[in-house]
């Protein structure tokens, strides 16, 4: 393959790595653990290692498939694919669920002869420890995996029929990670700014984009099977 093409491949690579961090199952996916970490450093962490692990198992992937020349089956696109709906669902629910169990909500109580109103929550908190940066990492890690192996069909079939050598469909699938990490970070970045505004606003309006957060998971999850579902019954 001469070089301009090689580099107009890696660079169309690279770019499609940073539009494909904005997919609907990604932002979905992000948001629900990026509604639990207000931070923009946690942000940008989160992004980070929802690259890595979307990086880790597409190369994995194209190692197998461009060593052995194999040709990944439409039935495992779509148990994939089926796997990242019903990750979004428990994303969402878990979300949900930790609202429920640190329910805010308005006590009003008299003292002094002066009614006084504030929020409450249920939620039991020990100590203030926190949690190892190992903690933190490996969730979305791992859900950087599963939308991978999820996304690891399509950019197969573009690198088998783009590349002629291993060496260079390996650096094509990198370089498609490298956009996807960047892309990412900067989703997380753009993703915590309703979230941190809405903390520094009010506790009600912060479980309020929680809760959005939430429901849009699920509703992306659901909507992932239910189109989905053709296929599935059709297997």
């Amino acid at each position: 393959m001469p070089d301009t093409d090689l580099l107009t491949l890696l660079g169309i690579g690279f770019l499609l790595g940073l539009r494909h961090a904005i997919d609907t199952d990604h932002l979905a996916a992000v948001s629900t653990v990026l509604a639990e970490r207000p931070s923009f450093l946690a942000s940008v962490a989160v992004g980070l290692w929802w690259g890595i692990g979307h990086t880790l198992t597409l190369l994995l992937v194209g190692s197998i498939v461009l060593a052995w020349g194999l040709h990944i089956p439409a039935e495992f696109e779509v148990m994939a694919e089926s796997g990242v709906g019903m990750l979004l669902i428990v994303l969402g629910g878990s979300l949900a669920l930790k609202l429920y169990r640190e329910r805010w909500h308005i006590h009003s109580h008299e003292h002094e002869g002066q009614l006084h109103v504030h929020l409450h929550s249920h939620r039991q908190q020990k100590d203030h420890r926190h949690r190892h940066w190992m903690t933190d990492a490996v969730r979305p890690l791992c859900i950087g995996m599963v939308h991978g192996l999820a996304g690891s069909a399509a950019l197969m079939l573009m690198i088998l029929t783009a590349t002629t050598t291993m060496v260079s469909g390996l650096v094509s699938i990198l370089l498609f990670g490298v956009g996807s990490i960047i892309g990412m970070m900067m989703v997380g970045l753009t993703l915590s700014v309703p979230v941190i505004y809405s903390r520094s606003m009010s506790q009600r309006l912060f479980v309020g984009v929680q809760g959005v957060a939430s429901l849009v998971s699920v509703v992306v999850g659901v909507w992932m099977l239910v189109k989905l579902s053709p296929s599935v019954l059709g297997h």
